[in-house]
């Protein structure tokens, strides 16, 4: 399980666009920050969300990788890079 005090961007009931606007700025802040893991709530639904984000994650250049939570699929864990 992860750790409860990572940093969290909670998504839920947003568009894609401000979705995406909202995510770049906290990987942004993150980076800054000197975190090097951090979670991104995305929910399950119909997958729209989660589509948006792991399109994102997958173009920015601070991400070094991401992949979805073992234990739910609601959430992606994100690397960043240093």
């Amino acid at each position: 399980m992860l750790d409860k005090y990572l940093p969290k961007l909670d998504l839920h009931g947003l568009d894609r666009d401000y979705a995406r606007i909202l995510l770049r700025e906290f990987i942004e802040d993150n980076r800054k920050l000197g975190n090097k893991t951090i979670e991104i709530i995305h929910g399950k639904g119909k997958g729209i969300l989660k589509r948006a984000v792991h399109e994102e994650l997958k173009i920015n250049k601070l991400v070094e990788s991401y992949k979805l939570d073992n234990f739910n699929d609601g959430c992606t864990v994100v690397i960043l890079k240093k």
